[in-house]
């Protein structure tokens, strides 16, 4: 039985805002920090390849007149490092191609301990020992996310980072 879950890493050791790159079953998944909670994208642009995990947060940019720019610290993207494409971590979203391009997203979750759901016991036991869980660890899901689509007549606004 294969497993789709992986332990990637202690949560303390991403801090608010960090990024890192890890292996899990054989793909390369950027995780991010957002305000304390995880997100995984594939660490591949779909535009060209470049890795994701390389790229550096920007804050959106909005303009009411010309020459006048107001800074959104609040709502930022993460930009490709090869051609300044902007990617919404906590969706995948494509904000230079929305429709034809995005990246591909993993859920990130803490759990505590390192203990997997969905592991089958074998016919054998070991000796079993007190062990007292002191951290949380990153677990990475890679089951293809689905994108969360809008009723209709209904548009929504995707949660940026």
């Amino acid at each position: 039985m294969s497993t789709r879950r992986y332990v990637v890493g202690k949560a303390a050791d991403l801090a608010d805002g960090e990024k890192m790159a890890v292996e899990a079953g054989g793909r390369s998944i950027a995780i991010f920090n957002v305000k304390g909670r995880y997100y995984g994208l594939l660490n591949r642009c779909p535009h060209r390849g470049a890795d994701l995990c390389a790229g550096r947060f920007l804050p959106r940019v909005t303009a009411a007149v010309p020459g006048e720019y107001h800074y959104d610290t609040e709502h930022t993207f993460l930009v490709c490092p090869w051609h300044g494409w902007e990617f919404d971590v906590t969706t995948g979203q494509s904000y230079f191609d929305p429709v034809g391009m995005r990246g591909r997203p993993y859920r990130v979750e803490v759990e505590s301990g390192a203990t997997i759901a969905g592991m089958q016991p074998g016919p054998l036991r070991a000796e079993t020992v007190s062990v007292q869980v002191e951290d949380d660890y990153l677990v990475v899901d890679l089951r293809p996310q689905r994108p969360q689509r809008a009723q209709a007549g209904r548009t929504e606004k995707p949660e940026t980072a």
